[in-house]
């Protein structure tokens, strides 16, 4: 048994400095991961699939399905668009304006999608401005992470959080829901600073925005009609979810069928579409970290937390807030939360049940958010925001973007830890 403890943790950490390394396909490494541990004997197949978590991957399932074919239309191109004209083509205004349209898109749909929707839509904006775009992806990429903040299908990490604990779409709307306007705003003020005075275009460069056509963005309006209904659906389930006694899994895949059927899209077409590699990767890193709880390591950390804390609620939340942050700056937030989630499981009882945790989870879940934006590496969308750019003649580099994202991302977690004092912990 002590073979298989220390056995379990050597592969988990082979795991995680893979992932850090990001040489290897994540999911490559997370199912290679998770088969050792099968293989010798750690854990059996049968345990293994018990600490797959189906909801997360049915929830992720349904809405890229729903995502996918809704981008079809346009309409998401048509919202941006529509921004920046309503701020008559000054740069500020249409900087604040995608903004708001990213964080919004990333609070109902999921930032990665977002940030896929509307970067290309800031790149022809920006030329057709003559001025740099590093500035709007910056401030977008900071967006999405914060938007996704607000909901259970915003970001990953509060897809899992759900999932593991129940708590539903509106628990999350109104347990973090609350800080990410003052979070946004206290991001949005110090870009202002950075880069306001250097937006000078000419009249002629904002008449080129207000001559765009966003009417044009929609190629398909009997198909957005439909996916404006299936999307209204499956939102108003998640805000009833605890009254309708359903999983947001199950809402997301009804969703998606009824979608799939009314929109009568080719399915192998759709399916081709669906980020299999991510599916694949998180149903590895579920094993990976189940083999943690079987062999007991989760526990015997969740007891040194609590000595290391004092079993104090307070300090354990902020350790919490400002360990995820920092830590998901470093590393993807998703496999840091994938090893938190059974940790505070684990401490539960120490603090009175489940209900008395519930500050540990908001903890988790701002941290590990907000936590993202610190580096280019700390989130997905991250990332994909850094491969657009790149593809476009635009590097965003890493020490760069650090200088700007960490400090804000620091401001934004102090602005949190406010936030949860008040709310929660004091």
């Amino acid at each position: 048994m002590e073979f298989d403890f220390f056995l379990a943790i050597a592969i988990f950490a082979l795991v995680y400095a893979l992932l850090i390394w990001d040489k290897i396909n994540r999911a490559v490494v997370a199912l290679l991961g998770a088969s050792a541990l099968i293989v010798l004997g750690v854990i059996n197949q049968e345990a293994a699939i018990e600490g797959v978590d189906f909801n997360t991957i049915g929830l992720l399932i349904g809405m890229m399905i729903i995502v996918f074919i809704s981008q079809k239309t346009g309409m998401f191109q048509y919202i941006a668009i529509k921004g920046a004209k309503i701020s008559k083509g000054d740069p500020w205004r249409i900087l604040v304006s995608l903004s708001i349209v990213t964080a919004v898109l990333s609070a109902l749909l999921d930032n990665v999608t977002t940030v896929l929707l509307t970067v290309p839509i800031t790149l022809l904006i920006t030329e057709e401005l003559e001025v740099s775009p590093y500035p709007f992806l910056v401030s977008q990429i900071l967006m999405s992470n914060i938007g996704g903040t607000a909901t259970l299908i915003g970001d990953p990490p509060n897809i899992m959080i759900g999932s593991a604990t129940g708590l539903t779409f509106m628990d999350f709307v109104f347990g973090v829901g609350p800080v990410v306007p003052l979070v946004a705003v206290g991001t949005l003020i110090p870009l202002k600073l950075m880069y306001g005075k250097s937006f000078r275009v000419s009249d002629e460069r904002k008449k080129r925005i207000m001559e765009f056509r966003e009417s044009e963005a929609l190629t398909d309006r009997p198909l957005m009609i439909k996916c404006l209904a299936v999307l209204g659906l499956v939102i108003g389930g998640f805000m009833l979810q605890r009254q309708l006694h359903l999983e947001p899994a199950t809402i997301a895949l009804f969703g998606a069928a009824i979608l799939l059927f009314i929109s009568k899209e080719d399915l192998h077409g759709v399916m081709e579409k669906v980020e299999w590699t991510s599916i694949f990767f998180f149903v590895g890193l579920f094993i990976v970290v189940h083999g943690l709880i079987e062999v007991g390591f989760i526990r015997l950390m969740a007891d040194m937390m609590l000595e290391a804390t004092g079993g104090r609620l307070i300090t354990t939340g902020f350790v919490i807030l400002w360990g995820s942050a920092i830590a998901s700056s470093i590393v993807d937030n998703i496999p840091f939360v994938a090893t938190m989630i059974p940790l505070i499981k684990g401490m539960a009882p120490s603090f009175g049940g489940d209900a008395a945790v519930l500050p540990l989870w908001w903890s988790l879940s701002l941290g590990a958010c907000l936590g993202g934006n610190g580096t280019i590496i700390g989130a997905s969308a991250n990332v994909v925001v850094a491969g657009i750019a790149h593809r476009n003649g635009h590097e965003i580099k890493f020490f760069k973007f650090m200088l700007i994202a960490y400090p804000l991302m620091l401001f934004s977690i102090a602005i949190a830890t406010v936030y949860m004092y008040i709310r929660y912990l004091g």
